[in-house]
């Protein structure tokens, strides 16, 4: 039997989503030119996520019970294939050494590569805070990025550095393997074609991009400041309310940030401020120095992993303290998409619009 097995393990926040969507967009024409996505009984569940989460072992907005035994039943899935297999979602990257070793262990038998798609620290940094107050955080971006400086980036226990410090997770998923079959893959700076991580991607795994002609425009995209900070600000009250990690995924990071408020284009977009920039630089040298002597696959260009300064050094807005006009509009528009949730469900008795009703018919008239 030959069989090969990429392993596309992040970072969190470049391109990932995409990558992933247009694998299973396509997966029947892959699988006739003998590459394969392996998910689950009908295409569901449609991610790699759960598995994923069974071999890191993390809490995770209250899906770690659910995962269990999804890694388990994806190798199985994986040793009925022959071909070129894909397996990829962006929490794998936080693995440690024995989970890469259990990664490697189930896989025997298979042509193993990491895949690793990589992106500056300047658009990193900002987009990581965005997706930690997705995910029920608090934190502000000040807090945050303060934390970052301070944690240490080898063998960390903050999750940023754990999915996002290069020469890391590079050293932990790549300890077993030859450096020819470890493969970097730098996300383009703005202005490069929208499909040129895509067509970098398929080059690493062996897939002719004419052979997953569907296309998606699904994607993570980060919220503007304003809408950050009105949902991190929102789960400082409902984390005092009790609101469990299962509802908040449902009804916030679902509902009303990825189907709502991620699409608003009003308000202004995270930055990095000025005052990190000779910092992230650094530490973005340092690893492209490591990236050069590692003798790894490097596709595209490492130049695209040096942070871009703005063009005009004009004021930086701390997204800590947004506009009140950009907060107020975001709050109002949340509000009307909860509203009409609350009065979409069809149960009278468990609906907000149901016990609305229930009340006023027991109000006697005069």
């Amino acid at each position: 039997m030959s069989r090969r097995v990429y392993l596309h393990i992040g970072a969190p926040k470049t391109g990932t989503t995409y990558v992933q969507d247009r694998l299973r967009l396509n997966r029947a024409e892959l699988a006739d030119h003998d590459v394969h996505y392996p998910l689950g009984r009908l295409g569901l569940p449609s991610t790699h996520f759960q598995p994923a989460l069974d071999l890191i072992d993390r809490e995770w907005g209250g899906a770690r019970e659910g995962a269990k035994g999804s890694w388990d039943r994806l190798m199985r899935r994986v040793r009925r294939l022959e071909g070129t297999l894909v397996i990829s979602h962006e929490i794998l990257a936080a693995a440690t050494p024995e989970q890469v070793a259990r990664a490697f262990n189930d896989l025997e038998g298979s042509e193993v590569h990491i895949v690793y798609t990589a992106r500056d620290l300047a658009r990193q940094l900002p987009a990581a805070w965005q997706e930690s107050v997705k995910q029920f955080q608090k934190m502000p971006y000040q807090r945050f990025l303060k934390k970052v400086r301070a944690a240490s980036q080898i063998d960390s226990d903050f999750f940023f550095w754990r999915a996002q410090g290069i020469p890391d997770v590079m050293t932990r998923w790549g300890a077993l393997l030859p450096p020819e079959r470890i493969h970097l893959v730098t996300v383009p700076q703005f202005g490069e074609p929208p499909d040129l991580l895509w067509r970098r991607f398929c080059g690493v795994v062996g897939i002719d991009p004419a052979w997953a002609p569907k296309d998606t425009d699904r994607g993570n995209t980060s919220l503007g400041s304003a809408e950050t900070t009105l949902v991190r600000r929102l789960n400082q009250r409902l984390r005092r309310a009790g609101l469990s990690r299962v509802d908040h995924q449902a009804l916030v990071t679902e509902l009303l940030v990825h189907q709502n408020l991620a699409q608003r284009k009003s308000s202004s977009r995270t930055t990095l401020p000025p005052k990190m920039f000779d910092w992230v630089e650094d530490v973005s040298e340092q690893w492209i120095g490591w990236l050069e002597e590692s003798s790894i696959d490097v596709v595209g260009d490492l130049n695209e992993l040096r942070p871009v300064r703005p063009a005009r050094a004009g004021k930086w807005r701390d997204p800590d303290h947004p506009r009140r006009k950009e907060m107020l509009d975001a709050a109002v528009d949340g509000l009307v998409v909860m509203l009409r949730e609350a009065a979409r469900r069809p149960d009278p008795d468990r609906s907000v619009a149901g016990r609305v009703r229930s009340t006023l018919g027991s109000v006697r008239r005069p």
